[in-house]
């Protein structure tokens, strides 16, 4: 099981799926101000974005360098790929990065990411993001908890230092002899100021929007058009 699908099995034992329904519904009430027809879902997760955005007719591809994420999506008959955005073919009306996937690059990553984005975009395309504030990161996601069914066990630990929130992630996994298997790894995420966004060539930034998911402003959604 890689770091990913840990993570990707976290999130599902610590049921946010009503805070990802939020999001879901800020991204699409966002999207109804463009026309777009084709999308490209980067850290699609499950699918359920795009699941939505089809409803509406439009066609959409996604990509999770989770494998697990991945084939779950194909599984549901959604057109999904475990790669990065580099290779990505074609280019969309509208590019979406759902729940914190910005968080997850250092700097020169993110700068690289946005550049990778930018190619992809249609002349006149869009591309909508989150990040964490820096209350959000320091009062909102550092601390413990845990999170248990009959098969699986989870604890979360997260300190936030040096403008880093470092994550560790402990899974206990029953297996068919009753015996517990052990997971676990940290995952590293990235505080990053607005300024930076302002670095790219190719995309510009063309609103911001501070909001609350968990707490009061513990979120950013960012808007981008092609420079």
């Amino acid at each position: 099981m890689t770091n990913l699908d840990l993570y990707a099995k976290a999130e599902h034992l610590l049921g946010i799926e009503e805070a990802t329904e939020a999001l879901y519904d800020l991204y699409r009430s966002e999207l109804d101000s463009y026309s777009v027809k084709t999308l490209l879902d980067v850290g699609c997760g499950r699918g359920g974005f795009m699941k939505r955005m089809i409803s509406d007719g439009v066609t959409c591809k996604g990509i999770d360098l989770s494998a697990v994420m991945a084939d779950e999506c194909k599984a549901d008959g959604l057109d999904a790929e475990c790669v990065d955005i580099s290779k990505v073919d074609g280019k969309y009306d509208a590019i979406v990065a759902i729940f914190d996937v910005l968080n997850f690059l250092n700097e020169d990553e993110l700068l690289k990411f946005l550049d990778e984005v930018a190619l992809r975009l249609n002349d006149d395309g869009v591309f909508i993001a989150d990040i964490n504030t820096l209350y959000g990161f320091k009062d909102v996601a550092e601390g413990s908890m845990s999170s248990e069914n009959e098969r699986e066990f989870l604890v979360v630990d997260a300190i936030f230092e040096d403008d880093k929130l470092f994550t560790k992630f402990t899974l206990f996994e029953k297996c068919e002899d009753e015996r517990y298997k052990k997971y676990q790894d940290t995952i590293v995420q990235y505080f990053h100021k607005l300024k930076i966004f302002e670095k790219p060539k190719s995309l510009k930034l063309f609103d911001k929007q501070t909001f609350s998911l968990y707490d009061t402003k513990d979120k950013t959604l960012l808007i981008f058009k092609k420079a």
